[in-house]
């Protein structure tokens, strides 16, 4: 897959946007706004690949954060949203929930994306793969919010995580005048995590069909 296009993905999960309150005087007036994502990452934070002990081309993060930079030099207005699966799936993420995490040590997916001033994060089902703790630690080293919606305290209704943020951007139209829109983002688990990481989450939390979900909370963000 092309890298420009691996870095869009992902975003219409957890991006809503809310022109309730939002107006123009003139119908010519528009506004373009680009979302740039991220997703499964896994922690391929360079461009090496560590199971082969080689350099690679085919991926890694700093390649990515050159493209990043790029899509969002193009325009005047966009976001920087990350999908998921993030903090597991390369030996980096291993050696850190092993060692790094106990010498207290950040995590350095956040790391990255705290320094690509990202605007928002959903959680996805790998995100639960080292354990509820870690990953309280690892959403509290966050610059930006990392939200999900389906994931409830055990034996209750009451979210887990945060459900859904709605954020104040400042844009520029098509005449150069500068509003402010509103931007809501919402984001969901597989409920399949209670199956996958049944020893990490059985009788701490619960998932909730992902539809049902969002027809709680988009009304009411909106």
């Amino acid at each position: 897959m092309n890298r420009r296009n691996f870095i869009q993905l992902g975003a219409t999960s957890i991006l809503a946007l809310s022109a309730s309150r939002f107006a123009f005087a003139k119908s010519d007036t528009q506004v373009d706004l680009r979302i740039v994502a991220t997703t499964d990452v896994h922690s391929f934070l360079t461009d090496f690949d560590y199971y082969k002990d080689a350099p690679t081309e085919k991926f890694g993060f700093t390649r990515a954060a050159n493209l990043i930079r790029q899509a969002r030099q193009e325009v005047k207005n966009s976001v920087l949203v990350d999908n998921g699966d993030l903090i597991q799936g390369n030996p980096i993420a291993d050696y850190q929930a092993a060692k790094g995490y106990k010498e207290g040590k950040p995590n350095p997916a956040i790391d990255c994306l705290n320094a690509m001033h990202y605007d928002v994060g959903t959680l996805g089902n790998h995100e639960f793969n080292y354990g509820l703790g870690y990953l309280a630690d690892v959403i509290k080293q966050a610059k930006f919010p990392m939200i999900n919606a389906n994931v409830v305290k055990a034996g209750t209704a009451e979210p887990y995580f945060t459900p859904y943020v709605i954020q104040t951007k400042e844009v520029v139209d098509s005449q150069g005048k500068t509003h402010k829109l509103n931007i809501g983002y919402i984001g969901f688990v597989p409920p399949q995590i209670m199956v996958w990481d049944k020893a990490n989450l059985q009788g701490k939390v619960e998932t909730r069909d992902i539809v049902k979900t969002a027809q709680k909370y988009v009304p009411e963000m909106k």
